[in-house]
Formats: C-alpha cells, structure tokens, sequence
C-alpha cells in the first residue's frame, strides 16, 4: 500500500511540482495551500508523514506542528524552510520537527529524507531496531541502557540525566542512544548520519550540528561536565570528563 503524504505549501507552484514529484514517487498525496487546511486535514485523514513549508500565511508551519505534538500526534514532520539560520533550523525542532530540507531544495534530497523518517517510524512500530556497527556498551539487565550519567529506556523511549527527565523529539532520543550506546567511542559524521537519517548529505549539511547543538542545550546542566563533545574534523563522541 502506498504510503500517504500531507503536503501542505502556499507557493502553488512549490506545492504542484512536488505533489507530481511525489506522486511519480509513488506516494499518495494531498497537497494544501495553508496551515488550517493542513490541520483540518491531519485529523481528518491522519497521513503517514507530513511536508510542511515554514512560512505560511494564517497559521504557519511552525504552528501546525506544536498543535499536532501538543495533541500527541507523533506523525513524523519534515519543514521545508526558506530560512538558513541555526537558531531558525532550532525554531522548528523545537516545534517538534523531525527533520528539515532548506529552500531551493533538490527533490532527491525530499524523498531520502522522507524515505529515513518513514523507515525510523516503521522501525519503532516494531521492526527491529537499528544499531551501530561499533562495539557497543554492555547493556544492564532489564530495558535500561547506561553510560556518562545518563539512562534510558529504548522501548519507552524515556531517557533521564540524574534524576532529571529529558524532553526529547523523535530524532533527538535516537541521536543520544546512539551516543549512549557508542559511549567513549568518536562516531564519525557519516557513521551518525548514516545510522539515525539513512543518508548522508554531506561534508556541507548543517543538520548533524543543529541537532548535536539543541541536544547539549537539554542534556547540559550548570556546573556540571558537558557530556557531548565534538572531535574537531571527525564527529562526536559522549563521554563524561
């Protein structure tokens, strides 16, 4: 069964071009103009996946997205965005985005992101879970997983620092298990792009270090070690010094 898509763009021409570019894709699509319509939509026929433009008038994609997390709707959510700036790239993950593709975008780079995120839900939904190729720290008994003074808990997908719960989106909490479970081990860009994306875009993507920055932003806490660290020229690496 085709997998179905809510593409809501107020650019017509935007929005008609990657609805055909979609549709030979061989997804199912409804294409609207606006943010009202795009949650009117959402509850009526709930898609597999959302494209939401950032900038619309009325209600904007920003907006859309915090009412559909606020309601619980997990549907996984990818911004197109004219905006290049990290702290508006951070706008919209903290609205709940899954991933997001900056305008003028290559619509081959829309359909690998599309085809990560759907596969990241498939996964989560019960198809086993996919996991490094590094050694991995050890788990301990039960469903927790352990490392820098960090918990969590894979199948609830709830993680902790201390006693302190963390609020984290779809593609933050699988960012830090990776780190977790990677725990002292450099994971180079591609590695991580490659393991939470299915793809990677590139030695000129931003998205790894967007994503890296807003989670330091929930992880860190005063006085305390930062726990992420970059290895200049490489990647990432978590570790508490």
């Amino acid at each position: 069964m085709s997998q179905t898509v809510l593409l809501a763009e107020d650019d017509r021409a935007i929005r008609h071009a990657l609805e055909r570019a979609l549709t030979l894709e061989g997804y199912q699509v409804t294409a609207v103009a606006d943010g009202v319509e795009a949650l009117a939509q959402a509850h009526r026929t709930p898609p597999d996946v959302l494209v939401l433009d950032v900038m619309m008038p009325g209600i904007d994609g920003l907006q859309v997205c915090r009412v559909l997390r606020a309601e619980g709707d997990r549907t996984p959510i990818l911004m197109l965005t004219a905006l290049v700036e990290t702290q508006d790239r951070i706008a919209g993950l903290d609205a709940g985005a899954d991933d997001y593709v900056v305008k003028p975008f290559d619509v081959e780079e829309v359909f690998a992101r599309l085809r990560a995120l759907l596969r990241r839900t498939s996964e989560a939904n019960g198809a086993p879970v996919d996991v490094p190729k590094q050694p991995q720290t050890p788990e301990p008994s039960g469903r927790l997983i352990e490392a820098a003074g960090l918990r969590m808990d894979p199948q609830a997908r709830r993680a902790w620092r201390g006693g302190r719960e963390l609020e984290l989106t779809r593609t933050e909490f699988e960012l830090l298990e990776l780190l977790v479970r990677n725990a002292g081990i450099v994971l180079d860009h591609s590695t991580i792009y490659d393991r939470i994306w299915g793809y990677d875009f590139g030695p000129g993507s931003k998205n790894l270090a967007v994503y890296v920055g807003y989670l330091r932003r929930k992880l860190d806490e005063p006085g305390a070690p930062q726990l992420i660290h970059t290895v200049r020229g490489v990647g990432y690496v978590l570790r508490e010094d």
